[in-house]
């Protein structure tokens, strides 16, 4: 039995083929627009149709920079895009990306295939790009010399730095001798050793702005020794110079924002730089005062003088210290002189003998303790606080003392 899909699978299938169809991913198709619907989500249904056929299209809310006007029914276009198979329905549809009034798709064709030439030979090569410098003096414009851009950057350009030299090549913009003056306006502003140099002009068509996709004006910008900047027409259009410049600028007023530092604002960040420095500079300058005084104290602490002057100090402490010592030293030993003067009255003989008691010897000078010792007859010293008496013993007699407790 032979294989049997399902519907998914071919429609699968036949996206696939659509896919790997290189034809089919980038195509160019005119016709006359029937069914054109702007949706509510930014999204273009229509159909592009001739006398043989027709063909659904989409354009994407996303893709609406590819478009420059508002189409109408009956109009003739060329829409370039990709023809692809939506799976669910089954359907083949053109998705588009840019759309232009039939005259401009072989231009746009054009376009595309000097872009693809130009960018195989390099000249879009970002190593090649040449920084735009942040400060210059002189500012080359190759513009018409009438017409809103030139005014555009000459008051932007002004605004932001009036001290800037702006140097005008009044070049052709549009038409036939258009390239050929571009070309010698790039060169001719190269000569005189302009500092960056904006090319640009209006917004267009695109048959206005082709002037700028001519190989001849892509190769003199990449030629250029002086940064370019490219400033064309609107934020959506793109031109062949815009790839070959060396920064893209959506339009001739933000060329000259580009190309041009605002002094103001440089001018408020020296300012701002200057009172931080001046702030700093005070902040290190009190720091250092502080650290001097203290260097003045070390100073005056460690020098000769007042070391003297400290180590008289300490000898007078000492001295009145080493004084108080003593004092107090004398102090206690007369105290305890004193102590020592009571306790020899409290065991002097004399003093016994001022108290009414008296001392007896014997002959031979010894102390009379005992009347055992002694006898009858005997002669006895008697001592008394004045003087000696001499006594004979008549009569003793012995007691006996009780002791209490």
């Amino acid at each position: 039995m032979k294989n049997v899909y399902t519907v998914a699978q071919v429609n699968s299938y036949i996206k696939n083929m659509f896919t790997q169809d290189f034809l089919l991913q980038s195509i160019l198709v005119k016709g006359e627009v029937s069914n054109c619907k702007y949706h509510s989500s930014g999204h273009i249904y229509f159909t592009l149709k001739d006398a043989k056929g027709a063909i659904s299209c989409v354009m994407f809310a996303g893709n609406r920079s590819g478009l420059k006007f508002h189409m109408r029914e009956g109009q003739q276009v060329v829409a370039a895009g990709t023809i692809d198979v939506y799976e669910r329905d089954g359907k083949y549809q053109l998705y588009a990306r840019q759309i232009f009034p039939d005259g401009a798709g072989l231009l746009y064709e054009r376009f595309e295939q000097l872009k693809r030439d130009l960018q195989e030979r390099g000249l879009f090569a970002p190593e090649y790009k040449q920084p735009i410098p942040r400060f210059i003096h002189r500012l080359g414009v190759v513009t018409a010399p009438t017409g809103a851009a030139v005014r555009d950057i000459i008051n932007i350009a002004t605004r932001r730095n009036p001290y800037v030299q702006i140097i005008l090549y009044p070049a052709i913009v549009q038409g036939e001798q258009a390239p050929e003056s571009i070309v010698k306006g790039i060169r001719a502003l190269e000569a005189l050793g302009v500092d960056v140099m904006i090319v640009g002009r209006g917004g267009g068509s695109i048959e206005d702005l082709w002037a700028f996709n001519e190989e001849a004006v892509a190769q003199a910008i990449f030629d250029c020794s002086v940064p370019v900047i490219s400033a064309v027409g609107h934020e959506t259009d793109t031109t062949i110079a815009d790839y070959v410049a060396d920064l893209r600028a959506p339009t001739p007023s933000a060329g000259a924002e580009l190309a041009v530092y605002d002094y103001s604002l440089l001018k408020a960040q020296l300012d701002e730089a200057s009172a931080g420095l001046t702030r700093r500079m005070k902040q290190k300058l009190e720091q250092n005062r502080m650290q001097l005084r203290r260097y003045q104290m070390q100073l005056q602490y460690l020098s000769p003088a007042s070391q003297i002057r400290e180590k008289r100090n300490y000898l007078v402490q000492m001295e009145e210290k080493l004084s108080g010592r003593m004092q107090k030293r004398i102090a206690d030993s007369r105290h305890q002189f004193l102590l020592y003067v009571e306790k020899l009255k409290g065991l002097s003989p004399l003093e016994k003998l001022n108290q009414g008691f008296s001392h007896v010897s014997d002959q031979e000078g010894n102390t009379v303790t005992d009347v055992n010792r002694i006898g009858e007859g005997e002669l006895l010293t008697i001592h008394v606080k004045n003087g000696r008496i001499v006594a004979e013993v008549k009569e003793k007699e012995e007691w006996q003392w009780q002791k209490n407790g």
